[in-house]
């Protein structure tokens, strides 16, 4: 059985980081890597990028994540309070945004604050590729592919997975050739 103060802990991290999710899951990977690596140290953060790349690399949402390092701090339960922790709050945000906008959708104030937030969600998302890519050290190899992968990504419309399959091969094959020599 999962230790409750942990459990606690894990509702209370995502509760709080779901309130700020503007974007995406991926708006906020910088504040869940700093939270579960910095603050609490429940891995490190080679654990983290690796968690990363395998909800990334997995099919579904990208709020995967939370429910992989739930899995890792604290088993099922852990998978469950995090997952529910971090969808939770923010939807029921939504609903209650999503009726007073339906009130107010037509007022000169709402739609600046709509335009307010796309510029917000693009830092928050621009900022989390920083952090990740900060995260997989500070080796040229690593660098290089982060970014070129991001160029791929920004300057052409190709399905990203074939930029993150790329990448990787590269880094197999690197390592696979260093560990030969």
């Amino acid at each position: 059985m999962s230790d409750p103060a942990i459990l606690w802990q894990l509702a209370k991290s995502f509760a709080s980081i779901s309130l700020v999710a503007i974007g995406g899951a991926n708006a906020v990977v910088p504040a869940i890597r700093h939270e579960s690596v910095d603050v609490l140290h429940w891995m490190d953060e080679a654990t983290f990028g690796h968690l990363f790349a395998i909800a990334q690399a997995a099919p579904g949402p990208n709020v995967l994540l939370v429910s992989i390092v739930g899995w890792h701090v604290a088993g099922l339960a852990g998978l469950l309070v995090a997952t529910l922790a971090m969808l939770l709050p923010a939807c029921l945000l939504a609903f209650a945004i999503g009726r007073l906008a339906r009130r107010i959708s037509g007022s000169r104030g709402f739609r600046i604050a709509q335009d307010a937030l796309v510029p917000l969600a693009v830092g928050l998302i621009v900022a989390s590729g920083i952090d990740m890519t900060r995260a997989v050290g500070d080796r040229p190899i690593n660098l290089a592919l982060a970014g070129a992968t991001a160029l791929y990504i920004f300057c052409t419309r190709g399905n990203p997975i074939w930029a993150l399959l790329a990448s990787a091969g590269i880094a197999l094959a690197g390592h696979a050739l260093g560990a030969a020599a």
